[in-house]
């Protein structure tokens, strides 16, 4: 493990690799000692097992020893499930033998808030002055499914299938529901994990583990929040450097996050928007459900990332082929035709009724002729033109030989061509529902993917076929997404700079400025306006003044002299009634043409400095069509960004109007990033809004910046 901070990586593999585990607490009540001794049993561990009860005795048809010292010999493992304040002395107990991994299972700790917070931080300190490595508070353990160890405190489905899966939730009522789905729909693990409070180990922690770990192929993640996102981010960057997918479902979609009250910007950054940009970034699949992340990982661990987003389907189901092509274009998949030798090759083996066509539907006549399936998928294989290949074969739900014979006839000449195949390619399932026990021993025999369900299919293939762009583009930006040096600014760096200073500092740095003039009186303004040319613009300046228009302080389209002037006093007039007496303004020309867009950097509790790009002016916070990117950015991040708007066609042109040079905004885009990052832990927000884009300019026309308070 190369990451910068974090668990031991030796301890992480002790406590997930034990050859030796002590459970303290343990007695023929406890169901956690119950289940976890049957299935260690079961399940074939092995190590070493040892009970620990004051009592000793005999527990479960095994010695139990007093005390931890009793047993005599340093085990890798201890599982505590003893009443919560008796936790801390079995910690010291075992650290004093040398003793250093431990699973908590007992609860009563910062999830039950009050007087657990003081418990949870007394364990915290226990565990860095004595270099432990605990699993938990408020568990139910793991299962590693690679080595037959499954020291789980929950009932467990059997047989255990492995597999390249590696579980880690943060959440122990979910694990069951995880461990439950994945058995049912054949879907093999490596590792499953339920991470209790994450008093010391954490998530970062275990994905750091599987990134390392020659059993897991994609690393699953359920996430409720991530709990120090530099070393997640250093940890995801490694797993995408050797190309080992993370495929994550991170709960939480509608808290706003409290950033900031003057720009703009905080009111279009939420949690949910900041960690998807984050995971997008980082080269994570994000899903939105359980069977979505399961499935997802599921085909990763099995095909492997595809080369790109070109697809093929082969159904005996007119209906199912239309259903599936709805679901590839809301997955953003292609379609392409088949090439004409391959039509040609079709037509040679289909019905005359049939026709060659992606998707293809190559009828009922499958159940006179069963090798039709597979004669259809070896042509579309031999296309070239396609990076998966999606089949439907429903397996039935009776038990009647006659259908699994069917079955059998169909897939027998069928899997070894999957598996021989250089393109990725499972079978489907109409509809979603358990693998039956005949369905898995089919799987067993021929060895083929299959995956139950056309909407969670399509929708997991959606995401496989991201991966390997995700993947790379992260890769790519590890070198590209640097900062420079740090801008050290003269004077205070605390409140609200007003535009005029704002856009002076902006501007410093190369970001084109609507040309200004700082005015303190009527006459200046008129004789500003009149060197610049008429229509002009005049906007209120005064230190600390966030949103000038609530206070009437822009006054647009002034066309004279007389225009000037009025908007002159209106302005003066609101800033005094707004405690702003004193305040001066600025005159600009007046710019009515061009796409305006906002660019704002806001600081997040948890990601840091994110970036917000969309359709700005008045009505930014009403169309709310935004991308969002955690700094720092390259140029790439930056086009993304702008493609992903509803908008983008604006900028490319329409309807007559002239393209914006993409290239020339994004690198003055990529300017504002460079500078708030460059601007230190100070900086709160800064925002431009809007940014106007046309074909010969593009000119911030407005600045704030917010720092946070001193």
């Amino acid at each position: 493990m190369n990451s910068q901070s974090g668990a031991d990586p030796a301890s992480v593999r002790a406590l997930f690799e034990p050859r030796s585990i002590a459970l303290v607490g343990a007695s023929e009540k406890s169901t956690w000692a119950q289940y976890i001794v049957s299935h260690l049993t079961e399940f074939g561990y092995d190590g070493d097992l040892y009970l620990v009860n004051p009592r000793g005795g005999t527990i479960l048809g095994q010695k139990a020893f007093q005390t931890l010292a009793e047993i005599g010999v340093k085990v890798d493992v201890v599982y505590v499930m003893v009443p919560t304040p008796a936790v801390t002395a079995v910690l010291l107990e075992a650290a004093a033998l040398g003793i250093r991994n431990f699973v908590v299972l007992t609860a009563g700790f910062g999830e039950v808030g009050g007087e657990g917070h003081r418990r949870e931080a007394e364990l915290r300190e226990l565990a860095r002055e004595h270099g432990l490595t605990i699993l938990g508070p408020n568990g139910v353990g793991y299962i590693n499914v690679t080595a037959n160890t499954a020291p789980y405190g929950l009932p467990v489905p059997t047989p255990l299938i492995a597999g390249g899966v590696g579980v880690v939730l943060q959440s122990g009522a979910l694990a069951s529901a995880f461990l439950n789905f994945s058995h049912a729909h054949n879907v093999g693990l490596s590792l499953l994990t339920s991470m209790g409070n994450e008093t010391v180990l954490t998530v970062t922690d275990v994905m750091d583990y599987l990134i390392d770990d020659p059993a897991t192929k994609v690393i699953a993640l359920f996430l409720e929040t991530v709990r120090d996102p530099e070393r997640f981010r250093q940890v995801a960057m490694r797993a995408a450097a050797v190309g080992k997918p993370v495929v994550v479902l991170k709960i939480g979609t509608s808290e706003l996050a409290a950033h900031t009250a003057q720009a703009h910007t905080g009111a279009l950054v939420g949690d949910d928007q900041v960690a998807d940009a984050a995971f997008r970034q980082l080269g994570i699949v994000r899903v939105r459900s359980v069977e979505d992340l399961l499935y997802t990982a599921y085909l990763l661990s099995e095909v492997g990332m595809p080369a790109g987003d070109r697809m093929a389907i082969v159904t005996p189901s007119g209906g199912a082929s239309e259903i599936m092509a709805d679901r590839a274009a809301d997955e953003g998949v292609q379609l392409p035709a088949f090439k004409p030798e391959t039509v040609q090759r079709l037509r040679a083996i289909l019905p005359d009724f049939a026709t060659p066509q992606n998707p293809l539907d190559i009828t009922g006549y499958i159940s006179v002729d069963p090798t039709l399936l597979a004669r259809a998928y070896e042509v579309v294989i031999e296309d070239g033109g396609y990076d998966m290949v999606v089949l439907l074969n429903s397996f039935p739900r009776s038990t009647s030989k006659t259908a699994w014979d069917e079955i059998d006839a169909i897939v027998a000449p069928l899997a070894p061509m999957m598996a021989r195949s250089p393109i990725p390619s499972a079978i489907l399932a109409t509809v979603i529902g358990d693998t039956t026990e005949q369905g898995l021993e089919v799987q067993a025999k021929y060895g083929f993917r299959y995956v139950a369900g056309i909407d969670n299919a399509m929708t997991a293939f959606g995401a496989v076929a991201r991966a390997q762009q995700l993947t790379t583009r992260a890769r790519e930006r590890s070198v590209s997404a640097t900062i420079d040096e740090p801008i050290v600014l003269d004077g205070e760096t605390t409140g609200v700079w007003a535009e005029h200073r704002a856009a002076r500092l902006l501007a410093s740095q190369g970001i084109p400025m609507v040309p200004s003039e700082l005015v303190g009186s009527a006459a200046d303004a008129v004789a500003a306006a009149e060197g610049m040319g008429f229509p002009v613009v005049l906007k209120a300046a005064a230190e600390g003044l966030g949103h000038k228009s609530d206070i009437g302080g822009v006054q647009l389209n002034l066309r004279d002299a007389v225009e000037v002037t009025t908007a002159f006093d209106v302005i003066q007039s609101g800033l005094s009634a707004s405690g702003y007496a004193g305040g001066q303004v600025l005159v600009q020309p007046m710019r009515s043409t061009g796409v305006e867009l906002i660019v704002g950097v806001v600081r997040d509790p948890s990601w840091g400095l994110t970036m917000v790009l969309g359709m700005g002016g008045i009505w930014v916070e009403i169309l709310k069509d935004v991308s969002h990117l955690v700094l720092p950015v390259d140029e790439v991040d930056i086009r993304q960004a702008l493609q992903r708007l509803r908008a983008y066609r604006l900028l490319e042109g329409v309807r007559g109007s002239a393209p914006v040079d993409i290239t020339t905004l994004a690198n003055v885009i990529g300017k504002v990033a460079d500078l708030a990052c460059r601007l230190g832990d100070d900086l709160e927000s800064l925002e431009i809004n809007p940014l106007s884009a046309t074909a010969e300019r593009i000119e911030a026309l407005d600045a704030l910046i917010t720092w946070r308070q001193s």
